[in-house]
């Protein structure tokens, strides 16, 4: 395992193309100006210690210079131990909500986005809590189990879009159902299913299994993404806006939030709805909510002594920075032998 300190001194790498583009005009430069000057065959004669593979060998040392520079100074660390620690949290399972309707713009930049910062800023305030996530439409599916690597949720929560599950609808009932099996230990008191949706095209039998999930201890907290007074769902093409959903009839198709469905799913569980305009009052509440929850302490393997790396990355560009220092423009006998790039021709 590695961690990446100081990423920001990846932009010094720009340093590399631009000493490259330096050397290309110097050269075009040169080779004009001694065209103006001589001849070919007279320059040779002139300067016939002069090698081009020496310049271009010149460059790439300087640039690996730089590239090992940039790296020490992000300072690479390796993690060097594993083990075992425990932890003290919650479970939370996040069930999203990816079918079209999603796609609409009520909320900037449409629901689907708006519930990923959402879920994204709720795991960055996150301690030492568990959590899993689940997509559904028509269908749910389990995109990652209950763990505690938040890097990898976030990654898992990016790549999720709507062309995902074939299936169309909002089936809540069905990520419930699935959300049960999150949880291993039968004991557990601290299970917290948090449902985003616009809760549009929902199954009538969604407030009855969040009521059995209830039972099974399971507090069901709901999130609503999107407009009562609701927008029409985008047909895009690389970004462009092509057309609008519109229904058998020809007409525009308007979809909107159904705040009272995922209030009775959630009162349904033990829970409580919350409107998912404002991100930063979204993670407030559902702090609130978990910090108030009884902990579970659980067991969790991570690296431990995680040590400095960038003194091998300065060690190298010193050497290479020694190197070009000492390496000349000229032929030596061996280069002479070599005749690289007919030199000599």
């Amino acid at each position: 395992m590695y961690q990446l300190e100081e990423k920001i001194w990846f932009w010094m790498l720009l340093v590399i193309p631009a000493i490259i583009l330096c050397f290309l005009l110097l050269q075009l430069w040169k080779h004009k100006t001694q065209k103006r000057f001589a001849d070919k065959t007279l320059l040779k004669k002139l300067s016939p210690d002069q090698s081009l593979f020496k310049s271009v060998l010149k460059v790439i040392v300087l640039s690996l210079a730089f590239a090992c520079l940039a790296i020490a100074l992000v300072n690479p660390k390796i993690g060097t131990k594993l083990e075992t620690v425990k932890r003290e949290g919650v479970d939370v399972v996040f069930a999203i909500d990816v079918s079209k309707s999603m796609l609409a713009e009520d909320i900037a930049p449409n629901r689907l986005e708006k519930s990923k910062q959402l879920v994204t800023q709720i795991i960055n305030n996150l301690a030492s809590d568990r959590v899993g996530i689940i997509a559904y439409a028509g269908k749910a599916f389990p995109q990652l189990p209950i763990t505690t690597d938040y890097a990898s949720a976030k990654m898992f929560l990016q790549n999720m879009n709507t062309d995902m599950l074939s299936s169309q609808g909002t089936a809540i009932n069905e990520a419930i159902e699935l959300a049960k099996t999150y949880y291993n230990d039968d004991e557990q008191t601290n299970r917290v299913l948090i449902i985003i949706s616009d809760g549009e095209d929902h199954s009538e039998a969604a407030a009855s299994v969040a009521e059995e999930a209830s039972e099974e201890g399971i507090r069901i907290f709901t999130i609503g993404v999107g407009d009562v007074k609701g927008g029409p769902i985008p047909i895009k093409r690389n970004g462009v806006v092509l057309n609008y959903k519109k229904d058998n009839q020809g007409e525009t198709v308007i979809t909107r939030l159904n705040e009272e469905t995922l209030k009775n799913i959630a009162d349904a569980a033990n829970g409580a709805y919350i409107n998912g305009r404002s991100t930063n009052s979204v993670v407030e509440s559902i702090r609130d909510i978990l910090n108030k929850m009884d902990k579970k302490e659980f067991e969790a393997k991570q690296f431990a002594d995680f040590k400095d790396q960038f003194q091998w990355f300065l060690g190298l560009a010193l050497f290479f920075l020694f190197i070009d220092i000492f390496l000349l423009e000229r032929k030596t006998a061996w280069l002479k032998k070599l005749n690289l790039f007919n030199e000599n021709l």
